[in-house]
């Protein structure tokens, strides 16, 4: 057999290998919708540019968000400040609708910035992002851009794509009350699910990410007292949790609509979360800061108004709550590589170190 000959009969092993183990894990997990294409929004993209080359010109970082970060994380100290002596309900009230909106906004600021779109320069996001990440109380600025990015380049790819739950997770909350526990639970999934699913050995960005939260927690202990510190802890777990801003954990990739596997959301909780509800936008253009992504809308409409969207996250979640259709199994998945091709990038340590 010529060379020709065997370059075709190792694509069809590949391409055999790939059917078997995709079939292989359909079956294992029925309950998951799969897709058998890549994911989508690479083909959208070109599409997009073919006919809105103007959108080009909104590419690129915004220089405010560093502005916005450095403000925020200054008015959850000040907070602290002024909720010193303060009685208990004032103390749980602030600390869901205060603390947990504010480290929740600072979560998508992370994301903004694990795109590289506050500052010229993968270093200065990356400090920018553990900025972001210091009222949280808990490390993870770093681990997340590591993930976040294999989301994007990956979508619903079995074992890589992280941000989809587990099978144990749609077998044991599929009822209404067990679901309300796992919107609490978010927190717990979300630092928890990477670790089982996708492990990766920690880089140095890790361990300054990590020293860094020691630091500013022990200075707030310090200077203020361990219910302080409490106060941006459990406003994180709050805000992640069952909140309305965490609304979007739901919104953006559960499927609602059969054949959809990302959703915007067009409400003004915007306003709070760097624009990330426009997520179909965002995964078209991850180049374009959420500034700039009701641009991407206004100048493409026909790729965004006429597809399944959302105004409120509230009403999402109360959705995945009580219909009994959807649960953690509502998820897209994929399979496009191999086994050996996920063992070779997770020896790499993923596409980000």
């Amino acid at each position: 057999m010529g060379k020709g000959g065997c370059a075709v009969a190792a694509k069809q092993d590949m391409v055999s290998v790939l059917e078997k183990e995709r079939e292989e894990k359909v079956q294992n997990q029925p309950k998951f919708y799969w897709a058998h294409d890549e994911e989508p929004h690479r083909r959208r993209k070109q599409e997009i540019l073919g006919k809105h080359p103007s959108l080009k010109k909104y590419m690129g970082i915004d220089t405010s968000t560093k502005f916005k970060v450095t403000f925020w994380v200054a008015f959850q100290l000040f907070s602290l400040h002024l909720l010193q002596g303060a009685p208990w309900y004032t103390w749980l009230f602030c600390c869901y609708t205060l603390s947990g909106s504010i480290n929740h906004m600072m979560t998508l600021a992370m994301h903004e910035l694990s795109h590289n779109l506050g500052a010229k320069g993968v270093t200065p996001n990356r400090f920018l992002a553990i900025l972001a990440n210091l009222p949280m109380g808990i490390p993870a600025a770093a681990s997340f851009k590591r993930y976040h990015m294999e989301h994007h380049k990956f979508q619903g790819e079995d074992v890589v794509d992280v941000d989809i739950p587990t099978e144990w997770e749609g077998w044991f909350f599929h009822s209404t009350p067990r679901k309300v526990l796992w919107c609490l639970l978010q927190p717990l999934f979300y630092s928890l699910r990477p670790l089982a699913v996708n492990p990766k050995e920690p880089t140095r960005w890790e361990f300054i990410n990590i020293a860094c939260i020691i630091a500013f927690d022990a200075a707030i202990v310090y200077v203020w007292g361990v219910r302080e510190l409490l106060y941006l802890v459990i406003g994180t777990l709050f805000g992640m949790g069952l909140h309305p801003v965490a609304g979007h954990f739901i919104a953006e990739h559960y499927v609602m609509h059969e054949g959809q596997e990302t959703f915007s959301y067009y409400g003004p909780l915007n306003w709070l979360t760097f624009n990330v509800g426009y997520h179909n936008e965002h995964h078209d253009f991850a180049n374009i800061s959420g500034k700039h992504l009701p641009d991407v809308r206004r100048i493409a409409p026909e790729y965004y108004d006429a597809i399944p969207h959302y105004h409120s996250w509230i009403k999402v979640i109360y959705d995945y709550i009580v219909d009994d259709g959807i649960s953690p199994y509502s998820r897209t998945k994929r399979v496009t590589m191999e086994t050996k091709e996920i063992d070779a990038l997770r020896a790499r340590g993923g596409l980000v170190k």
